[in-house]
């Protein structure tokens, strides 16, 4: 955990990247700039102790305004989400006949400590909640925030051969590092990271803007749809999420899945007019195009192709419960009915869960299991499947 100020975090950082490109050659692929700019050891971006999570970009300490959180998550906009998500857990760890749940990237440990109460609230304790986060700044926070289930809860630094019960990643699968493709004048490129010109070997220029420019190579890597179109073409493709649903497919043997996270099925993620890609950085509230400027300081994120997740996720042996909008998906659980029983400003705040024009539509939920096949009450509505 890093307590360095943000300035001295970006340059040790850019230092450590530049010198991973200088062993690469001169250049590094952007799923390894990305690893490197988020997951670094005490200096990326969730890995150093910055608010991350929160409603407000700033905060006052002491009569002084300070850096306050990046991005706002649905747990931490109103606990009706978790709430609300416990329903369709406490169904899946009935009907796999589980009692466990796991639960990647917990973030602040809000949505946890709401699944955990409402599923107490329903008479269905969870014997054993296990966190799976590469952050040791968010542990502490988590560590506080759960201090009340401190006999249930537990943090796991690698998972164990063998798994089962129910699986909740909310907001995981778009900070897992990507490749970027390039269609520039008919020709496939592989885009990736170099130093500029000089930055190598001036500090002072270290950690600014300009310390790192882009470079395309040739490769033979292609998006999985062919797109439309000789104009240039900018997109993503997602060995490291497509990696992690197979991994969790070769260790569940009995359970379910739900992963909530913006993106598209694969027709709409390599639509020809989408050719600027979906890579986009949060930092106080704001975003921006830019991942190669001050790097540890900000998210980095990109858009999931829900397609590509099912399928790999099938490919190892996991079937598909569903796929809806996270509108329908919480409304089938029951939304609807915890607002009217919600003092007016909850109201306001659940209603961006599942307005189409706040994070309703834009985010959608998949689910996953193995085992005998169940109708999950997320999917009972409106489930998109077919769309994959």
């Amino acid at each position: 955990m890093s307590y360095l100020p943000a300035e001295d975090i970006s340059v040790r950082l850019t230092q450590i990247i530049v010198e991973s490109i200088g062993s690469a050659g001169g250049w590094i692929g952007f799923d390894t700039f990305m690893a490197q700019a988020l997951y670094t050891p005490g200096l990326g971006y969730y890995a150093h102790d910055s608010a991350k999570f929160g409603t407000m970009p700033f905060a006052v300490v002491a009569g002084e305004r300070v850096a306050g959180s990046d991005f706002v998550t649905a747990p931490e906009m109103t606990p009706l989400f978790g709430q609300t998500l416990a329903a369709q857990v406490a169904q899946a760890l009935q009907m796999t006949h589980t009692n466990q749940i796991w639960e990647f990237g917990a973030g602040s440990g809000a949505l946890a400590l709401q699944l955990l109460d409402a599923l107490a609230a329903q008479g269905q304790p969870v014997q054993r909640y296990c966190i799976v986060d590469l952050s040791g700044s968010l542990r502490v926070r988590q560590r506080e925030t759960l201090a009340r289930f401190a006999h249930v809860v537990e943090w796991v630094s690698e998972l164990p051969e063998a798994l089962q019960g129910v699986v909740v990643g909310n907001e995981v699968l778009d900070a897992m590092p990507v490749k970027l493709l390039a269609r520039v004048q008919g020709d496939w490129y592989e885009r990736g990271v170099v130093v500029a010109q000089g930055a190598g070997s001036d500090e002072s220029v270290l950690g600014r803007a300009n310390t790192f420019v882009w470079q395309d190579l040739p490769t033979e890597l292609r998006p999985p749809l062919f797109v439309d179109g000789g104009h240039d073409y900018l997109t993503e493709i997602h060995p490291q999420g497509e990696s992690f649903v197979r991994t969790l497919a070769d260790k569940l043997t009995q359970g379910a899945a739900f992963l909530i996270d913006y993106g598209f099925p694969e027709h709409e993620y390599y639509h020809p007019q989408r050719h600027m890609g979906t890579v986009m950085c949060h930092r106080g509230h704001r975003s921006d195009p830019d991942p190669l400027s001050a790097v540890g300081l900000k998210d980095i994120t990109a858009h999931v192709n829900f397609t590509g997740i099912a399928l790999a996720a099938q490919e190892a042996g996991l079937n598909v419960l569903g796929y809806c909008t996270q509108g329908r998906f919480l409304i089938n659980c029951g939304l609807a009915a915890r607002m009217e029983q919600a003092n007016l400003t909850e109201r306001v705040q659940a209603s961006k869960l599942i307005m189409e024009h706040e994070m309703g539509e834009f985010f959608k939920v998949i689910g996953l299991f193995k085992g005998e096949p169940w109708e999950a009450m997320g999917f009972s509505a409106g489930d998109r499947t077919h769309t994959l």
